[in-house]
């Protein structure tokens, strides 16, 4: 590569087209986060039409994201070795195509297979949406303030998919929800090269043995627990994947401490204050899903909300971590990472010890309504800075690999949350004495008990933020 080409792939995005640069980015983001949810609403009815069990159920999402976050570190690396404007465009490609295979899947196995698909693609793009904001956005305000916005999709694309998910469902079908993600990935897949800078390649490899070890082992993990929730932790399967899942990882960590350019790069934990933002952005989404997944289905099963409202049901919360995104640039560098995200894991916890306490007769006011408006702002608060705290002060080098670390602590957190969420609502479901819809609330609010002991966990971890960092500065 000439030094002219270099200096043209570097070169940050004409201010003119700054805003199309982010919009085109963000609009990958956020579809690869709503296909974390968008198919919750849309569950009574996918297993309907394709004749799912009900904790196979539960795969129409583990599949996807569990690919996603087991690929993220790979991708990351592909993207410094191979391009990352390049593997933001393949990724989105793949995505694509793997959502039109789903919405024409006919059967379950087809439609796993397609969410695979989709979780390999999103794999691929996810660490260059991050790696490509750092690197076009070099001024410090305006790489804040992206930064908040890419977090606002984050945070609030799993709101966003519940919403978009029941609109779509009620008034065409659940297909629609994957279709839905065709002609906004051909739009990223044709203006994506036009108009988003490429950064400089860096010299790297690809380190398959720690992508190897590290996917399979999250993967027997979040298996050994959902096949708990349906024949228990005495199973000789369950306990085998659980014991495969540990001596893997256990694998991967020995792996990556050797390697000379591992997926994981021990430098990027050197910083405390990046560590704890890596270790709340596992944490969070273990709490949070619980709610997404188990909440739409109390709406649905138990209180008979159609999938529409089911999905509006979830908008106060949308709009509040969106309205957080926005304050969080102002209100980061005046006070710090650790105020804002104690208090935000604070209301987190309240939020979802609230819907512990839900019933059979629990009306959307205030039983409902006020845990959401809870997680909103509490989700707000606490997720928005660590994007900010991981991403503005990675070197260069290590931008592809620390996005692909910080979505990978989100994915497998969200993954590996819902997995053990799930074994507690079957143990709790098999044990209790009541049947029916008593039955199954008992479980869920099982569920929400044990959510409530991670959030406390995204508490403690808040603790330990320095009070003010030159991350937090704009």
């Amino acid at each position: 590569m000439s030094q002219q080409t270099i200096h043209r792939a570097v070169a940050p995005a004409p201010a003119r087209r700054s805003g199309l640069v982010l919009a085109i980015i963000l609009t990958c983001q956020l579809m690869l986060i709503l296909d974390a949810t968008v198919m919750n609403v849309a569950l009574p009815r996918i297993q309907a039409d394709l004749g799912f069990t009900p904790t196979g159920l539960s795969w129409v999402m583990t599949a996807y994201s569990l690919v996603f976050g087991g690929l993220l570190l790979l991708g990351g690396r592909a993207g410094d070795l191979f391009g990352r404007r390049r593997m933001f465009v393949a990724g989105t490609a793949l995505f694509t195509v793997a959502s039109l295979a789903g919405g024409l899947a006919g059967s379950a196995a087809l439609l796993i297979a397609a969410r695979v698909l989709q979780g390999v693609g999103a794999a691929m793009a996810g660490p260059s949406t991050l790696a490509l904001v750092t690197t076009t956005f070099t001024e410090a305000k305006a790489r804040v303030r992206a930064l908040a916005l890419f977090s606002a999709m984050s945070s609030g694309g799993f709101a966003i998919g519940l919403i978009v998910g029941g609109l779509l469902t009620e008034w065409i079908s659940w297909r629609a929800a994957l279709f839905i993600n065709v002609p906004f990935g051909l739009a990223i897949v044709l203006l994506a090269p036009r108009f988003v800078p490429e950064p400089e390649r860096r010299r790297a490899h690809l380190d398959l043995p720690g992508a190897v070890t590290g996917t399979l082992g999250v993967g027997s993990l979040v298996f050994a627990f959902t096949h708990a929730a349906s024949d228990g932790w005495g199973n000789p399967v369950t306990l085998g994947s659980l014991a495969a899942g540990l001596v893997l990882l256990a694998g991967f960590v020995a792996i990556e401490a050797r390697t000379a350019m591992p997926l994981v790069p021990l430098r990027l934990f050197a910083d405390r204050n990046r560590s704890a933002a890596y270790v709340n952005f596992f944490l969070g989404p273990m709490a949070m899903m619980s709610m997404f997944f188990f909440l739409t289905q109390f709406m649905q099963d138990i209180r008979h909300y159609a999938a529409l409202a089911t999905g509006f049901a979830f908008l106060p919360m949308a709009a509040l971590i969106f309205t957080m995104s926005r304050l969080v640039p102002r209100l980061l560098p005046r006070y710090g990472p650790k105020p804002l995200s104690v208090t935000g894991s604070l209301l987190m916890l309240a939020g979802v010890g609230w819907l512990a306490l839900l019933t059979t007769d629990s009306a959307y006011f205030p039983a409902l309504l006020g845990p959401l408006l809870l997680m909103g702002l509490g989700g707000g608060l606490a997720f928005a800075p660590l994007n900010v705290i991981v991403m503005a002060t990675v070197p260069t080098e290590d931008a592809g690999a620390a996005g692909g670390v910080l979505q990978t602590m989100q994915q497998v957190g969200s993954t590996l949350g819902l997995g053990v969420l799930i074994t507690v609502f079957g143990a709790a479901t098999r044990s209790a004495g009541t049947t029916g819809a008593q039955l199954t609330v008992d479980g869920m609010t099982a569920a929400f008990a044990t959510a409530a002991v991670f959030a406390a966990g995204t508490v403690l971890v808040a603790l330990t933020f320095r009070r003010v960092t030159a991350s937090a500065r704009p």
